[in-house]
Order: C-alpha cells, then sequence, then structure tokens
C-alpha cells in the first residue's frame, strides 16, 4: 500500500508500540521502524545505567528519525514507533512534513503499564524510569488515543479503520466557495469527505455529481446523508463548514451535534460576525467541542489555487487544522503560506470583516477615478488603458480586474455600460461601519464606501433628484491623468491606514494579541486587497503600528496632497460625487489638526447637558462645569 504518510506510534514505554507497529506494518504493507533502534550507543548506555535522557539527548535521535520519515514519504510511507513524550519532540518530527503526518497514541495506566514492564526481560529501560517518563509525558491533542486495554487485533482493526477507510477533513457545503476548496484540498492528497444536504427537487445527488466532474476527486468520498458524513472521518474529526452565515451556522451545528465526539474541531469558513463566532467558540467548548473561526479571501479562484486564511480560536487547536489551511492557502513571494493563526476567539473573522471594509472602499475608490476619468471624455477601452498605465505605480488585484472589465463587450457595447447602478453587499461593510462606532475608531472611509452603495440603491429617487438637482453638470474638470492618479494614491493609503487602526485598537479593546505585520503578509496574496502597497506595509507595520508615523509614508503623502486637493476641488466644482476620495482629504485634514473645533462642540455639550469640559490650561485632567448666561 502507498500511503505516502508517516504514522507516529507514541506513548511510554511498555506500551507495546513495537508490538502495534509491527503488526499493523504487516496489515497495511507499508515499512516499519522501531525509533529505539535509532539512539546512540551514549543514549543507550545512559538508559541501560537507570538514567534518564535530557532533551539534549533527544535532540538529534528526533531529527535522525525525522530525516527517516522525509525519505519514507517519497516512496511508500511508513510506520515509525517512538515515545516522544513532549509536544516540542513532536514537533521536530513533524518538521516540514506536518500534513503528511498522523499521530498515533496508546496511552493506559501507570499501574498496568509498570505490571506490563516487570513482566518483560531483557529491554534497557528499566520499570524505575516508568515514573519518569509519566512525569515527562504530554498527553497530544491531535493524535488517534487507543486504549491498550484493547487486544492487539482490535487495535489494528481500529487504526486501519481510521487510518485507512477514513478521511482526514470534512468539507460541508458544497456551493461556489465549497466546491472550489474541495477540488483544493483533493489536489493536495488530503482523503476528503464532502457533504452537501439533500432537497427533493432542488439539491439532489450534489455531491455525488460534483465528485464525478472532477478527477482530483476520485478518492473523495460523497454524502447527502449527515450521520454517514459525520461517522467518515478520522478522530477526532475536522470539518470545514462552508454555509451562510448567521443562523443556518447555529441550525448546523445543532443538527451536527449528536453525532460528534469530544475533541471534534468545526471550521466555520464563512463571513461569520465575529461576535457571533466568539459565542459559537464558547457553547461548544462546555460540550469539549473545538470551534475555529476562519475568514477566507479570494472568491471562487482564490479557494480553487490557493485563497488567504485567517483563521482565529483556541491555538493549541488551531495547530491541529494547521496542516490542512496552511497547504491549501495562497503562497507569499517567499513561499510562506497566506494563512497565520490570528488570535483568541473572534479575532480571524474580525480581520476578515476589516479586510473587506478595506475592500468596499478599494472598490469605491476605483469606481470614482472612472467616473471622473468617463467625465474627462474617456470611453471604456480609454478608460482601461488608462488604468492599465497606472499598474506599475498602484498595482493590485482590483485594479486588474477592473481594467479587465471595461475592456470586456457584449455585441457592439460594452458590458459595463449594461449594467444596472446598484451595489449590493452582504452585510460585512455593515458590520465594519457597526464595530468602528462601537470602538470610538474613525474609520470614516469604510462607511463613505459603505454609504455610497446605499445611495445607489436608491435608483428611482436618484432619477428624480437628478432633474431637480442635476441640471448644472456639464462642467469638465480641469484634471490631468496623473493628478487623478496620485488623488488615488493618497486615499489608499489613507484607507489602508484607518482599516489597520481598526484592528489594533480592536486587539487593544479585547485583548487579543495581534502582529499586525503578519496580517499584511498573509494578504500580499490570494486575498480581494491584494496590492504592491501590502507588500510595502508588512515592512513598515514590523516598525510601527500607525503607519502615518512612517517617514517614508509622511513624505509620499506631502508630496501626493497638492494633486488630490485639486481632484476634490475641482470634482466638487464640477458636481461629480467622489465620497471616498474627498473623505480621505477631510479625514487627513482633520487628523492633522492640533487644535480642533471639538472645543466648540464640548462647550455646547456643557451648556446644554452639564457634560463638563477639561480645559488647556488645567494640567491637573480635572473636569469643569460653567454657567453659560
Amino acid at each position: 500500500m502507498n500511503l505516502n504518510k508517516v504514522i507516529f506510534i507514541m506513548g511510554v514505554s511498555g506500551v507495546g508500540k513495537s508490538t502495534i507497529g509491527a503488526l499493523l506494518s504487516a496489515e497495511l504493507n507499508i515499512p516499519y521502524f522501531d525509533g529505539d533502534d535509532f539512539h546512540s550507543e551514549e543514549n543507550i548506555s545512559k538508559m541501560s545505567n537507570g538514567m534518564a535522557l535530557n532533551d539534549e539527548d533527544r535532540q538529534g535521535w528526533l531529527k535522525i528519525l525525522n530525516n527517516l520519515a522525509k525519505e519514507q514519504i517519497k516512496t511508500t510511507g511508513c510506520i515509525i514507533v517512538c515515545s516522544a513524550l513532549k509536544q516540542k519532540y513532536r514537533d521536530i518530527l513533524n518538521q516540514d512534513i506536518i500534513e503528511k503526518t498522523n499521530w498515533v497514541y496508546l496511552k493506559g495506566s501507570f499501574q498496568q503499564i509498570k505490571e506490563r514492564m516487570e513482566s518483560r526481560s531483557g529491554h534497557f529501560m528499566s520499570p524505575q524510569l516508568l515514573v519518569s517518563q509519566f512525569e515527562t509525558l504530554e498527553a497530544p491533542k491531535n493524535a488517534i488515543d487507543i486504549d491498550i486495554s484493547l487486544t492487539p487485533l482490535e487495535i489494528i482493526n481500529t487504526l486501519k479503520n481510521t487510518l485507512v477507510e477514513k478521511s482526514e477533513f470534512g468539507l460541508f457545503g458544497l456551493g461556489v466557495m465549497g466546491k472550489s476548496l474541495a477540488r483544493n484540498l483533493a489536489s493536495k492528497g488530503f482523503k476528503l469527505s464532502m457533504f452537501n444536504r439533500h432537497v427533493a427537487g432542488a439539491e439532489e445527488d450534489v455531491a455525488i455529481n460534483f465528485k464525478n466532474e472532477f478527477e482530483e476527486l476520485a478518492t473523495s468520498k460523497a454524502f447527502d446523508d449527515l450521520e454517514f458524513f459525520v461517522n467518515s472521518l478520522q478522530t477526532p474529526r475536522k470539518m470545514m463548514l462552508m454555509v451562510n452565515a448567521g443562523k443556518i451556522i447555529d441550525s448546523v451545528i445543532e443538527d451536527l451535534l449528536p453525532y460528534l465526539s469530544e475533541g471534534d474541531i468545526l471550521i466555520d469558513g464563512g463571513n461569520s460576525n465575529y461576535k457571533n463566532t466568539k459565542e459559537r467558540c464558547d457553547y461548544l467548548k462546555s460540550k469539549n467541542i473545538y470551534f475555529i473561526g476562519a475568514g477566507i479571501s479570494g472568491g471562487e479562484e482564490g479557494a480553487l489555487k490557493g485563497p488567504s486564511i485567517m483563521p482565529g480560536g483556541n491555538k493549541e487547536i488551531y495547530k491541529q487544522v494547521q496542516p490542512f489551511l496552511e497547504v491549501i492557502a495562497a503562497k507569499d513571494m517567499n513561499n510562506l503560506p497566506c494563512c497565520t493563526y490570528i488570535g483568541e476567539e473572534g479575532s480571524g473573522h474580525f480581520v476578515k470583516m476589516v479586510h473587506n471594509g478595506i475592500e468596499y472602499v478599494e472598490m469605491q475608490l476605483l469606481a470614482e477615478v472612472s467616473t471622473i476619468l468617463k467625465t474627462l471624455g474617456n470611453n471604456p477601452d480609454q478608460i482601461a488603458a488608462i488604468l492599465e498605465s497606472w499598474k506599475p505605480s498602484v498595482n493590485s488585484y482590483l485594479l486588474e480586474i477592473t481594467i479587465d472589465i471595461f475592456r470586456k463587450k457584449e455585441e457592439n457595447d460594452w458590458l459595463v455600460n449594461k449594467i444596472m447602478d446598484k451595489a449590493g453587499n452582504k452585510g460585512t461593510g455593515n458590520w465594519t461601519t457597526i464595530t468602528t462606532a462601537e470602538l470610538g475608531v474613525p474609520s470614516t472611509l469604510i462607511a463613505s464606501a459603505l454609504f455610497a452603495r446605499y445611495t445607489s440603491f436608491y435608483k428611482e429617487e436618484r432619477v428624480v433628484a437628478n432633474k431637480n438637482f442635476g441640471g448644472n453638470r456639464n462642467l469638465k474638470p480641469s484634471l490631468t491623468g496623473d493628478e487623478i492618479l496620485k488623488a488615488y494614491q493618497f486615499s489608499r493609503i489613507i484607507n489602508h491606514y484607518q482599516g489597520l487602526k481598526l484592528i489594533f485598537d480592536a486587539a487593544k479593546s479585547y485583548q487579543w494579541d495581534l502582529n499586525l505585520s503578519e496580517i499584511a503578509r498573509i494578504w500580499t496574496n490570494g486575498c480581494i486587497i491584494k496590492s504592491d502597497l501590502m507588500f510595502d506595509l508588512v515592512d513598515i507595520l514590523r516598525e510601527a503600528h500607525n503607519i502615518l508615523t512612517n517617514q517614508k509614508i509622511v513624505h509620499t503623502l506631502t508630496e501626493l496632497k497638492p494633486s488630490v486637493n485639486k481632484v476634490v476641488s475641482e470634482c466638487v466644482l464640477a458636481e461629480i460625487p467622489i465620497s471616498c476620495l474627498s473623505e480621505s482629504v477631510n479625514f487627513l485634514n482633520m487628523y492633522s489638526t492640533a487644535n480642533s473645533s471639538a472645543n466648540i462642540i464640548q462647550a455646547q455639550r456643557d451648556y446644554f447637558g452639564a457634560h463638563t469640559y477639561q480645559r488647556i490650561d488645567d494640567d491637573s485632567g480635572k473636569f469643569h462645569h460653567s454657567i453659560w448666561k
């Protein structure tokens, strides 16, 4: 049999690792190696004299076994037995091959194992060292637990059923994203089970038809029966839910619960609200089932070829699903996965939410500059050519697709001219705007982009308003393409500052340990907001969380500001709506005002509501109240 995997069998001395390893090797017809055979003479001598090995003694031994595993993976795979009592030992054994390993943990009571060892002869491990081994043991959380009270035959049958016949990973929900992720997982060699509900006359045989459609899914298993799907997975089970956010997630969880076991892991790969993710984490934890909220960006193509993944939850639990998520993720410029542990609770979904808020603004800015270029008399092909010329300065995924959009024709006209000017949304921009208000963070561009979409939906009212107020819109702004490009650059920097600031302040508020530079890194590929600017932010954010304190950014914004001032002024005079371009200038003007008009607001609040105020001539921080009339 060719598993192309390494099965590590671990446990304290005396649990029967060698016996089980040899029997399983014969059953699966793959090589078997006893880790004890690879100890140095010094290690064997030390143990024979009743001395326990220390970490330094084991270092070289573990690396030898790791290299052995790497070589065996190239052919048939193998079985390796060794004690591997600490997690850091297992980390060395897993190094560079974590996605190709399975761990089996043979466990029993101290007394049970002591009696076994006392009945053995000729083994260099004395029963007296058993106490030390139990003190050292760190039970694994990502292994197949086997009770040694079972007979060897029962153990082998259990392992064969779990390792060979059962799937490593489950995917629940075969919509557009679910299907792409399933194909991605299967193409990486994972044994996959897929589930899609059965709805008579609407959704019938979705999973089996999908399996039969693609060659890479040939060895995957397809289900529309929930119990069979869950039971097809290795334990602890690892499954990703790819269903719509909201109450349907809770319904799916309740449907799954009767079939789940303690230690199973559910991953929500949808755009769920981060607060709901926190609640689901707590709810499932009470049942000893674990929940990971993983934001996934990249759309259908990204999910298939490699998305950016933002997982949040318990860090130790994340390590169990890390091999699956990191292997299917996009790769950055250094070939590292665009997937990283974000933080506790719902932080993964929070970061994805802000990602989408930044995305809203990036899209709105491109829509606004395109409107300006159209007003200047350019047709869609000409707009595409101008945007194409911007790529050396401001390239991004969204810029590239916008160029494609303007070039697409249908019959004798450009397709973009035939699309109704009503922009939809799926809620994440709304959540981001609500959250930034709740946390008191001025993410003004995200709010402007969201409200621009909302305004677009008032099509009928806008048509009437145009007749009433749009009569003077025949002026062309006096602008060059270079000035519009510079205004676009300026606004994008402010947008990224505001989004990252929201993440930073949320981390402080919720006590999440978030790494902004690492978040920017996983946004350099696979996601909708990947851009050349994001590459620069990876290094900038290593030095400071506030990018507006970086001297390179300060210099750039200072150089760009005259252009954005002119673009905004000319567009206002020409009555061209540019909510995000103008807001970027307004924000920086307010942000960089040392003495603002907020003193007047405080005086007004104190006048009508006795809300008090602080004085600039009183360093004590005391709050004052005045009788104003």
